[in-house]
């Protein structure tokens, strides 16, 4: 609580990656700058059809994260209260690196609305494992089906950098993943006296308190989820893949809007590799980092050059600026509401 009054809310969290993401754009356009790509860009019932299916499944994502919430608080939030959550989660993301996200404050936003700390520990953890493990079980089937050339676009420096930081990066996911997993429903003392000790390492340990703070909120939260039915899991789980899926699905709407160019298929799972990669991005919210790797891992199914760049704005404008918008005006009011 003290962490919330120390640190009151700033603009300056909302300037900062909306400057990086918007130099980036900007400087990306200068560079490859192409008079013909406006001209081509004429509102139509398909391009509006799009956009507006587009907004329809990053509510949808939403909507899923949000019923998510309140399933698994088991109605102690109110549709309103998992609102709340959800979008001041999705702020925090925003303003954050990738690599820390909107999930370590999930526990303070829920206290705030009413859950104690110890369900409100169990709630994020729940959020977290269900994240990690959509995104564990999703790759191997995308690699099972389509070639690395589909997944990865033309072999170049690009394709072959992000083949390989896709891996490590999917190999961390998925053992942080299998220790949440015997954490939560089998050994969470096990796990935590591995976690310290580890964390005991010269150069670890300079992150021994919060690992020691995990871990205690892994062995309580343990107790309160382990006895849930699988039928309870099967459900959660559910919802995280109607959310994520959504969300990947607005890329395909835009594709629509703009261009009948290539694999609605392939663009889809090529969603689950680029975000997988973003998850390290170390500027807020992936500002410039997406924008650009957007741009690249895209171009191949637009036929004018430069078109990639226009839709990777407007993928950011609804995936990412709109929480922004959003939080600005919640965050105000939510933090009035408890004196913070």
């Amino acid at each position: 609580m003290d962490t919330a009054k120390n640190k009151p809310f700033k603009f300056s969290y909302v300037i900062i990656p909306v400057v990086i993401g918007l130099s980036v754009v900007g400087w990306l356009f200068w560079k490859d700058f192409n008079p013909d790509l406006f001209t081509g860009i004429r509102f139509s019932w398909q391009l509006l059809g799009g956009l507006l299916l587009a907004f329809l499944f990053m509510f949808g994502r939403d909507g899923g994260l949000i019923a998510r919430f309140r399933y698994l608080s088991e109605g102690s939030l109110s549709w309103r209260q998992a609102f709340n959550v959800n979008m001041l989660c999705e702020f925090t993301s925003a303003v954050t690196p990738s690599a820390v996200g909107g999930s370590s404050l999930i526990v303070l936003f829920l206290n705030r609305e009413g859950i104690n700390a110890g369900r409100s520990t169990a709630l994020m953890i729940s959020c977290l494992f269900l994240d990690e493990l959509f995104l564990v079980l999703a790759c191997p089937l995308a690699l099972l089906f389509f070639s690395f050339s589909d997944l990865f676009g033309a072999v170049s420096v690009f394709s072959e950098s992000v083949k390989i930081l896709f891996f490590v990066v999917y190999g961390v996911i998925a053992a942080w993943t299998f220790l949440l997993y015997i954490a939560l429903f089998h050994r969470p003392e096990w796990v935590k006296h591995l976690l310290t000790g580890l964390f005991r390492l010269p150069l670890l340990r300079r992150w021994k308190r919060q690992i020691d703070e995990l871990t205690d909120n892994l062995v309580e939260s343990s107790h309160q989820i382990s006895g849930k039915s699988f039928d309870f899991w099967l459900k959660a789980f559910g919802m995280t893949c109607l959310a994520w899926c959504s969300r990947y699905l607005v890329v395909n709407a835009l594709l629509l809007a703009f261009t009948t160019d290539g694999n609605q298929l392939i663009a889809f799972v090529r969603q689950l590799i680029l975000w997988i990669v973003m998850t390290v991005s170390p500027t807020p919210g992936g500002s410039g980092i997406s924008e650009y790797m957007f741009q690249v891992y895209y171009a191949d199914f637009f036929t004018v050059s430069g078109m990639a760049l226009v839709v990777a704005f407007v993928w950011r404008i609804i995936t990412y600026y709109m929480y922004l918008i959003i939080g600005v005006c919640i965050i105000p009011g939510w933090l009035k509401k408890f004196n913070l």
